[in-house]
């Protein structure tokens, strides 16, 4: 079983910069890609960012040259770096931990979430 904590959500205006933390337990984390989902209200939770084991990534082209998604297996980390935030980007974000060296954009895919950060930007 992995637990996921998120931290680092909050208010910021438009054009601001936040950065997400999501520290995983256990000693497998190495093992599990890492993603990163989004969901505002009465829309559906869509993957923006994933990173697998051996650091390979992927953006959702809305997010492309703004997000840049890291992680620290030595510290069970995974991190989501936001800048150039817009309205738009408003949402809950969660992170997700599948196992395995791969991504999918769909929920059920994925084996373990976080609780959710709330992200709000200001116009």
């Amino acid at each position: 079983q992995v637990q996921l904590v998120e931290s680092g959500g909050g208010l910021v205006q438009a054009g601001g910069s936040l950065r997400l933390s999501c520290v995983a337990s256990g000693p497998t984390f190495s093992s599990y890609t890492m993603g990163w989902f989004r969901q505002a209200p009465g829309k559906e939770r869509d993957l923006v960012a994933a990173i697998t084991s051996g650091g390979i990534t992927y953006y959702a082209d809305s997010v492309k040259g703004r997000f840049a998604t890291s992680r620290d297996n030595a510290k069970n980390t995974a991190y989501l770096q936001m800048n150039s935030l817009k309205p738009e980007d408003t949402a809950v974000y969660y992170c997700a931990a599948r196992y395995g060296s791969w991504w999918y954009t769909k929920p059920r895919e994925w084996d373990y979430w976080g609780q959710g950060t709330q992200v709000t930007v200001s116009s």
